[in-house]
């Protein structure tokens, strides 16, 4: 890396109470990401819903994730406040790249991913890529799946605080979650330096490898790493059907359902979530040694 991204002026609001962190990934990028915690590598991913930042996706689970390892929750390019290069392309496999950036930056040789819906798709797109860094993963609501329902409408997001607001009542059994003030925060951030201009061609990248670049099962059939799949049985963007789809593909894999839940596991029923999840990193980790 030659060149040199001076840091944005920008600091995570209060609300999710991260510090702010930044890393040169490549020429001309600069990745903005938090890390709380020690010990075994932990690299959250998160969605695509409009405004997304990894503060925003992961605020409630990385404080208490953070007991039982190295949590590192990045914004992906395209995404947040990470500063991408020009003629960053993005899609499926830009993104498993970003993050992989990340880690050999970091001195990394293998982690954990942590990842939702996006998230979820690139950890296992990951796996086919790179088996050889990862260590297992955990996903919720995995994206990828056709576009049918509601997921069409998360493929056509309206940039403005009430487009916003329905993008993440879709996400939620429980609407009380989505308060005037995590709106407002997902509209500042979704308007943040290129992020509208950049909007339309992150989302035209994300549904041109659903049909391109669809994960490739007889690969996955094969992975040989601990996986946990986590769904809310009323997610109406990603069906529950797309856990058991991969449930009966991957050979290690387990799942848990959430009743009265919808596609934001992690902040719907965070504290169970973090109790489950935290309860399975360790039950490897003894196995393991990792």
């Amino acid at each position: 890396m030659t060149d040199t991204v001076t840091v944005p002026d920008y600091t995570t609001d209060a609300f999710f109470g991260l510090e702010d962190k930044w890393l040169p990934t490549a020429d001309g990028e600069l990745t903005h990401y938090h890390e709380l915690g020690e010990g075994t590598p932990i690299l959250f991913l998160h969605g695509s819903g409009t405004g997304v930042t990894a503060a925003a996706n992961w605020w409630l689970n990385l404080p208490d994730l953070a007991h039982h390892g190295r949590c590192i929750a990045i914004d992906s390019i395209g995404y947040g406040q990470t500063v991408v290069a020009e003629g960053t392309e993005y899609g499926i496999r830009e993104w498993v790249r970003h993050a992989v950036r990340v880690l050999d930056v970091l001195g990394i040789e293998k982690t954990w991913i942590v990842g939702n819906s996006l998230g979820g798709w690139l950890a296992f797109q990951f796996a086919i890529d790179f088996p050889d860094r990862l260590l297992g993963i955990v996903s919720m609501g995995t994206g990828g799946a056709k576009l049918t329902g509601a997921l069409k409408s998360h493929s056509n997001p309206t940039l403005t605080e009430e487009g916003i607001r329905k993008t993440l009542e879709m996400f939620v059994v429980d609407k009380s979650l989505v308060t005037d003030e995590l709106v407002s925060l997902r509209y500042k951030s979704a308007l943040n330096d290129t992020a509208s201009d950049r909007l339309a061609e992150v989302v035209a990248a994300r549904d041109r490898d659903r049909h391109e670049l669809p994960l490739d099962f007889d690969v996955l059939s094969r992975l040989d790493v601990p996986v946990l799949l986590i769904h809310g049985t009323q997610d109406v963007v990603i069906p529950v059907s797309r856990t058991w789809e991969i449930l009966n593909v991957v050979p290690h894999a387990d799942a848990h359902i959430f009743s009265q839940c919808g596609h934001w596991s992690q902040v719907e029923r965070a504290e169970e979530f973090n109790a489950i999840v935290g309860d399975y990193l360790d039950r490897h980790a003894a196995i393991t040694g990792k």
